[in-house]
C-alpha cells in the first residue's frame, strides 16, 4: 500500500470512529464482544473495569480483553487507545508505581479520554495521575515521543486491523519494548487473504474486515520482525450482522484472537528444552496460571516445555515465578505442527465461542435464515 493510500485509510478511520460511531452499538459486527477464553477473568480485572467512567465505556470499540498477568509497577503502552477504557482499567492494575500511556490518531477520542484523567486518579486514590494520552500513529511511535526500550508491556485492542502497515506497527512495538517485554493484544483475523478490492471499501475497513490479516501471515510477520513465536490466548468467531457487508465478504470468515508475543534478549542462550515449576506467586493465580491455550502451569508441578517457552519464562517478568531447569537440545518441529495450535478459528471452534448478537445499529435488519 502506498504512502498516499495509507494517509487515505487513516483519514477514513478517523472519520469512522471519531464522528460516525457514537458507541460500540453502532458497529456492524460482533467484534466489540470479548473473545472468549478458557480461563476466568480475575476479580481484580473485573473490579478495575467496573470503576471506569461510564462515558469512557460507552465508546469502547475493542474485540477482546488485552489484560495480561503481573502488571503491578509496569510501564504499559496501549496502541489505538480509543476512548481510554483499557488504559484506565490498566492504570488501576499497574498501581501508583506503574504508568499507562495511550496513543490514538483520532483527536476526538484523545480529547474524550483526557477528560477523565483526574476522575480516575481520584477514584483509584492515587497522589498523581499515572495515565497519559498522546495523539499519533502506532506505525510512528517515535514521532509521538515513545522511546526505545521504554515499555514493559504493549497492549492493543482490535485496532491493528485498522492500520494499513502491519509490519511497521509490529516493528515499532518491538522497538519500544524492553528486552523480555511483551506485546499482548487482541485483533481481528481473516480465514484467508483479503483481496485488494475489499480493502478499498471504507465501511469494511472501518469494521476491521477489510484490513484483517490472514492469521498465518500474522504469525510469519511477527517472527520476521523479531518476536518470539506468538502464543494464542483466546479466540471467538465474529458474526457479521449487516447483510450487505456479509455478502461482500463472501467466503471469508473472521475471528477475534488474543495473542502474546515476547521480545527475547538478543543474546539469549541457545534454546533448549526445560522443566519448569510454577511457584504460585503471581497475584490472582495462587494455584495455577494458564499462560495461553496450550500451556497451563499448576503450582509445584514440574512441566516439560519447549526451548522457546523456557526462554520466554526465563527472560520475562515471569522469571521469579518459575523454577527452570534446562534439559537436552531442542528438536525442530514442522511449521504445520507449530501453526496448528495458533489458529484462532480452530480455538474458537474448540471453545464453542461464536459470538451471536442482534444488529448493533438498531436500524439495519438482520439477514433471514
Amino acid at each position: 500500500m502506498s504512502a498516499n493510500d495509507s494517509v487515505d485509510v487513516h483519514e477514513r478511520v478517523k472519520k469512522y470512529y471519531g464522528c460516525r460511531l457514537e458507541s460500540s452499538c453502532d458497529l456492524q459486527t460482533s467484534a466489540a464482544s470479548c473473545s472468549l477464553s478458557f480461563r476466568t477473568t480475575p476479580k481484580s480485572v473485573v473490579d478495575a473495569l467496573s470503576l471506569v467512567h461510564p462515558e469512557v465505556t460507552q465508546r469502547f470499540f475493542g474485540c477482546g480483553l488485552p489484560v495480561p498477568e503481573k502488571l503491578e509497577g509496569c510501564r504499559v503502552l496501549d496502541l489505538g487507545s480509543g476512548s481510554g477504557r483499557d488504559c484506565y482499567a490498566l492504570s488501576k492494575l499497574v498501581g501508583q508505581r506503574g504508568h499507562v500511556t495511550g496513543i490514538d490518531m483520532t483527536e476526538e477520542l484523545i480529547q474524550a479520554s483526557c477528560k477523565h484523567i483526574e476522575y480516575h486518579q481520584k477514584k483509584f486514590g492515587y497522589d498523581e495521575p499515572n495515565t497519559s494520552f498522546v495523539q499519533g500513529y502506532m506505525e510512528k511511535l517515535s514521532e509521538a515521543g515513545i522511546k526505545n526500550d521504554s515499555m514493559d508491556i504493549v497492549v492493543s485492542n482490535c485496532v491493528i486491523c485498522l492500520c494499513p502497515d502491519k509490519r511497521a506497527v509490529l516493528q515499532e512495538a518491538y522497538r519500544v519494548l524492553k528486552e523480555g517485554g511483551e506485546l499482548y493484544f487482541s485483533d481481528m483475523y481473516a480465514s484467508k487473504v483479503v483481496p485488494d478490492h475489499l480493502k478499498q471499501d471504507p465501511v469494511l475497513w472501518g469494521e476491521g474486515m477489510g484490513g484483517s490479516q490472514f492469521w498465518r501471515d500474522f504469525i510469519s510477520l511477527a517472527e520476521l520482525v523479531g518476536f518470539s513465536t506468538p502464543h494464542l490466548v483466546s479466540a471467538s468467531h465474529i458474526v457479521v450482522h449487516n447483510c450487505e457487508l456479509k455478502a461482500k465478504a463472501g467466503d471469508i470468515s473472521y475471528a477475534s484472537g488474543t495473542y502474546r508475543l515476547f521480545k527475547l534478549p538478543k543474546k539469549h542462550p541457545v534454546l533448549s528444552k526445560a522443566t519448569v515449576t510454577y511457584k504460585g506467586t503471581v497475584a490472582d493465580y495462587p494455584d495455577e496460571i494458564e499462560f495461553d491455550s496450550t500451556h497451563r502451569f499448576k503450582k509445584d508441578l514440574a512441566v516439560d516445555v519447549e526451548g522457546e517457552m523456557a526462554a520466554v519464562l526465563l527472560s520475562s517478568r515471569f522469571s521469579p515465578d518459575f523454577e527452570i531447569q534446562t534439559l537436552g537440545p531442542e528438536q525442530s518441529s514442522s511449521s504445520t505442527q507449530q501453526y496448528c495450535h495458533l489458529n484462532p478459528f480452530l480455538l474458537a471452534d474448540k471453545l464453542g465461542s461464536s459470538v451471536k448478537q442482534c444488529s448493533k445499529t438498531g436500524q439495519s435488519k438482520g439477514c433471514s435464515a
